[in-house]
């Protein structure tokens, strides 16, 4: 039996992307490649508000204690090890049975799920064909892996996918999506690291793929614009989205509106962050 070290789980409605609105799980696994300590801050500078949180790790006992920060990585405890103790690794058997407890008839209807980091393409690939083949994970039919794009589809899991992809059956298909959340300058990532073309084009073979850019300026635009002729160069079809920074409300709220209006001169898709007006991007939602 696999086992997954799991940062969150919880039900909420997605508030990103193509699947906004819709009521999800949210799997989110521990373990990220990057910091995205960019985010937030004045360009070339990087937020000290999870290193300094990670001082004191010791303070807090669980996920819902800890404090919500205005710049860097809003999930900052999901890869920052000074808070690897607050994720347990959990077994298949015992991750589904939490999902089937907050699911509001008890199994798998309209819901999706949505499996999220940190970073979930990293080494946890290798545990997702046990945990989703589970008999009571049969009703479920959307699946989303939220990435940043960098992670290659291991062999093994992408046999697994090239299943799910074209099998025709109805009683057997499930819509696949990557949701790449492709890290521009801003995020404080190296763009040679962050913006890797020909692996999000691979996505595209197992399921639907698409762009979400997150950007507060102009200046974060114009690299969007450049990450996005790269990947196009490399055959991407999918959708692009702009997506306003802002973990917290107040970083949130001053640059919403200016990048729905980005959006539309650009004829992009504008993405909004639910979670942040609707539960103020608390832990668990």
């Amino acid at each position: 039996m696999s086992k997954l070290k799991i940062a969150e789980l919880f039900y909420s409605v997605q508030g990103e992307g193509r699947y906004m609105g819709v009521p999800s799980v949210f799997l989110r696994v521990f373990g990220c490649n990057f910091k995205c300590a960019g985010f937030g801050m004045p360009r070339g500078e990087l937020s000290k508000e999870a290193e300094e949180l990670g001082e004191v790790a010791h303070l807090y006992n669980k996920y819902e204690e800890l404090p919500l920060v205005s710049t860097g990585c809003d999930s900052y405890a999901s890869w920052h090890p000074s808070f690897k103790d607050l994720s347990p690794m959990l077994t298949t058997d015992a991750i589904v049975e939490r999902i089937m407890e907050i699911l509001p008839h008890g199994e798998w209807r309209d819901e999706h799920l949505v499996i999220t980091g940190g970073e979930p393409l990293l080494g946890w690939q290798r545990a997702y064909p046990d945990l989703l083949d589970h008999p009571k994970m049969q009703g479920l039919k959307e699946i989303t892996f939220e990435t940043n794009g960098t992670q290659e589809i291991s062999k093994e899991f992408a046999s697994y996918l090239h299943t799910w992809a074209h099998h025709h059956d109805k009683d057997f298909y499930r819509e696949i999506t990557f949701s790449v959340s492709a890290k521009l300058p801003c995020s404080g990532e190296k763009w040679e690291e962050a913006i890797l073309p020909t692996v999000v084009c691979d996505y595209e073979e197992y399921g639907t793929a698409y762009l979400k850019f997150v950007i507060a300026t102009e200046q974060d635009f114009a690299d969007a614009e450049c990450a996005i002729a790269a990947y196009r160069k490399e055959g991407f079809e999918g959708h692009v989205y702009l997506m306003p920074v802002g973990g917290v409300e107040t970083v949130y709220a001053m640059n919403n509106r200016n990048v729905a209006l980005l959006a539309m001169k650009h004829g992009l898709r504008y993405s909004d962050r639910l979670q942040v007006p609707l539960f103020k991007n608390e832990w668990g939602t």
